[in-house]
């Protein structure tokens, strides 16, 4: 696959990620934590500010494509 098509496929599925990822933790977030004091919101938004990261990289890692052997 050409390395444009690679860029641009990568890239919209990292929005795709973004998006779909920020919706399901504000929605887990609003059902499940609605009483719990705000250190608990702090350290799940914390946590899972981070999370979306991880998928990231491997959609990045695709987008780099395999490694030249030199």
């Amino acid at each position: 696959m050409p390395p444009r098509v690679r860029s641009f496929i990568g890239t919209i599925l990292i929005i795709f990620l973004v998006i779909i990822y920020a919706l399901l933790a504000t929605t887990i977030a609003t059902l499940t934590l609605a009483t719990y004091p705000w250190w608990v919101h702090l350290i799940y938004f914390l946590f899972s500010g981070l999370l979306w990261i991880l998928p990231a990289m491997l959609i990045i890692k695709w987008m780099a494509g395999p490694k030249r052997q030199d």
